[in-house]
């Protein structure tokens, strides 16, 4: 499962091992052998990594870009 959140100055990035600044998005995910999964090992993502292993993409709306830790089917279901 994914959880978008906000970090506080003391998160580390388990792929690139970057300090993640206060007040700057990252991704939790559950993991197993690099595998999204439904229950696993919560691993914790600057949008950087997010964006390299798929798990965010940017997504065009009125407002112009916009960053999104949803994957692409729950908004098709959301619409």
């Amino acid at each position: 499962m994914r959880q978008g959140c906000i970090s506080t100055g003391e998160t580390q990035c388990d792929s690139c091992h970057h300090i993640i600044p206060y007040s700057e998005r990252y991704l939790i995910v559950d993991e197993e052998k690099g595998k999204e999964v439904e229950k696993g090992k919560l691993m914790h993502y600057c949008v950087k990594c997010a964006l390299k292993k798929g798990y965010a993409h940017y997504k065009e709306e009125k407002e112009g870009k916009v960053l999104t830790f949803f994957e692409e089917e729950d908004i098709e279901k959301k619409s």
